[in-house]
């Protein structure tokens, strides 16, 4: 049969240099991740032979082996699972076949992937770290079901090429076997594998079997010893969710989570129940300890995995979780549901809506738990995930209240640090305050220090801070327990400030201000004069329904059309710089110094809200200009 020489492509070159190269701590992963795909191929062939039974081909006793040679030097992972044709095996070992690929390469190449192997099996791409191990790697697959029995041989030493050829393959499925670098020759000793499957693979829940050598009594000779070769199951196949609690222990959890999550860190809660009632199942989740480098990227798996009366039918059941408990891993193992459930069942599937919404709220009490009871595991959950959990208030409207009440903030009366809530702000709010007041910025030093915040500092009034960029976006229009969020730099702002001495100061500037307005009529919307400011001289503000600038300039890092909006110059008029502008205006009302300070007043503004002047040059000139006119004076 012809063998057929094709080249990985790009990124799988790239992968395989980072992982023969790098000095990988923990190796031993390499049989984690053969097992885990051998026990998926067994999955698919499980739930395919539920309506087709010609994949069983006679048997349907599923699984895995592991066959150490000595003599060979050769590590075999073998299956009988679903298998892979020519085309299948090219696809699935020669290409990366994911969106997000260059990210995960630049997560591999800007962490010290010694410490982070769980970014392996997150990604999918495990069959790989065989070749931290082995010099040559050789696949021998066959599609279950086919009728001619013809496989497929692939072969590489992950020099950047690899062989296929069409081969004849008596069984179903997969053998994956390892040619073993001389220096890792300890993987063919059965205490070392052993301890490997132990630590990793205990949870497979088909047998992982392999050969052993043991001494017993002879039968013929009696006293005297004989080697016999028998088969022996390495893993528990324990289904652990359909434990009673009592009976598992917290280091059974752990390697559990770990197992299916790829994580190597231990999950910051677990959450282990039966519910029963109109809808009957079992859950295993966790709400892990750390974030996945790739939570935000469009193609993140989400969902627990699907058991139906302990058969797997699916890795991910997004239609379990909503999009903002994404991070949620386990296990759910339902007894209502039919074997032969599809994915577009599941979308139309009552019982589905039912297990959705217990376990929503199973989640979230849990993590009102944590808040009140463990507020330092809490607040590490909370730095990591936080900003997934918030998405919530936009997409969960039903939930919007209880959601919110999970979420911490940085504020203005922040004692050492320590963040606070909603129910926080309302508990210390003043007697005649309607509204729960925010800021949004990049950094908690940058708001402290923002303009927008002198007369609520002045009032003793407090202020939350808002760092996340989606934030203006999630909370416009949001009220809890009945106060409405407002944020400080959006719509007039008064305070206490009485109505009348506004309503003199704004009869007595009329006219300047007018000029002001008409200066800047092709740049702002309007001129008025300021609740908010004690001692700048301006700042820029938007429309009550207006977009942050934040959004605004996140929305066009990200290439979107955002329709251009003028906002509001509020001027301090017990400020310097208005009296000064005043005094002119009183003299000369077409002095040309008034435009120029009526310039230098909007670029202000601009720089304080984080934005460039409209002219730098002109600015930087009038800027020179006054400062040396200020030196002569001296």
């Amino acid at each position: 049969m012809s063998v057929e020489k094709l080249e990985f492509k790009t990124e799988v070159k790239q992968l395989l240099d980072l992982m023969i190269h790098s000095l990988y701590s923990h190796k031993e992963v390499f049989l984690r991740e053969l097992i885990s795909n051998a026990s998926d191929a067994i999955d698919r062939a499980r739930y395919e032979s539920l309506t087709n039974s010609d994949i069983l081909e006679g048997d349907g006793s599923w699984k895995i082996k592991l066959i150490p040679d000595k003599d060979e030097g050769t590590l075999t992972v073998a299956d009988n699972g679903i298998g892979m044709s020519k085309d299948e095996i090219i696809d699935a070992l020669g290409t990366i076949a994911r969106s997000g690929t260059k990210e995960f390469l630049a997560a591999l190449q800007n962490k010290d992937i010694k410490d982070n192997p769980e970014l392996i099996g997150q990604f999918g791409v495990g069959f790989y770290s065989s070749f931290m191990v082995a010099d040559k790697i050789t696949v021998i697959s066959r599609h279950a079901g086919q009728k001619d029995k013809m496989g497929v041989k692939w072969e590489s030493t992950g020099d950047g090429t690899y062989t296929v050829e069409d081969i004849y393959k008596e069984t179903k499925g997969t053998d994956v076997i390892l040619h073993l670098m001389e220096s890792e020759k300890r993987y063919l000793d059965e205490r070392e594998i052993r301890s490997v499957v132990k630590k990793y693979s205990d949870f497979i829940e088909h047998p992982i079997l392999m050969e052993v050598e043991r001494e017993k009594d002879s039968t013929i000779k009696k006293g005297e010893k004989v080697k016999v070769k028998e088969e022996e199951t390495l893993n528990s196949m324990k289904a652990i969710w359909l434990k009673d609690k009592s009976e598992v222990t917290q280091e059974e959890y752990n390697e559990f989570y770990k197992h299916i999550s790829h994580d190597f860190k231990e999950p910051a809660k677990v959450i282990h129940y039966k519910a029963e009632g109109t809808s009957e199942f079992s859950a295993l989740l966790y709400i892990p300890s750390k974030a996945p480098f790739n939570i935000f990227y469009k193609d993140y798996a989400i969902g627990p995995i699907l058991y139906v009366k302990r058969v797997q039918i699916m890795d991910h059941c997004e239609d379990f979780i909503p999009q903002y408990l994404r991070f949620i891993k386990g296990v759910v193992d339902s007894s209502d549901l039919p074997l032969n459930v599809s994915r577009e069942i599941l979308q139309n599937n009552r019982q589905v809506e039912i297990i959705k919404t217990n376990i929503t709220k199973k989640v979230l009490d849990t993590l009102a738990e944590m808040k009140r009871d463990e507020y330092d595991n809490y607040l590490k959950f909370y730095k990591e995930f936080g900003r997934v959990l918030k998405e919530g208030i936009h997409f969960d409207f039903s939930r919007r209240e209880t959601i919110a009440d999970l979420l911490l903030f940085p504020s203005t009366k922040s004692e050492d640090g320590r963040l606070r809530t909603f129910q926080d702000y309302i508990n210390d709010m003043k007697e005649d305050q309607k509204e729960i007041y925010y800021a949004t910025g990049t950094s908690l030093e940058e708001v402290l220090k923002s303009p927008y915040l002198e007369a609520f500092k002045d009032k003793d009034i407090e202020v939350l801070v808002f760092l996340d960029e989606i934030d203006d976006f999630v909370f416009t229009g949001f009220e809890f327990k009945g106060k409405r969020l407002k944020s400080v730099s959006k719509g007039d702002i008064s305070l206490d400030k009485a109505e009348e001495e506004k309503k003199d100061t704004q009869k007595k500037y009329k006219k300047l201000l007018d000029l002001i307005k008409d200066t800047l009529k092709d740049d702002v919307k309007d001129v008025r004069f300021s609740g908010r400011l004690t001692d700048s001289a301006c700042c820029l503000v938007a429309d009550e329904g207006d977009m942050d600038p934040q959004m605004e300039k996140l929305l066009k890092a990200m290439g979107q059309d955002v329709p251009q909006r003028k906002r509001i110059l509020e001027v301090n008029p017990s400020h310097p710089l208005f009296a000064a502008m005043n005094t002119i205006f009183e003299k000369d009302k077409r002095s040309p110094l008034l435009e120029e300070y009526t310039r230098l007043m909007y670029d202000q503004a601009l720089l304080l809200e984080g934005s460039k002047p409209k002219d730098p040059a002109a600015f930087a000139k009038s800027v020179a200009r006054l400062m040396v006119e200020n030196a002569e004076k001296h």
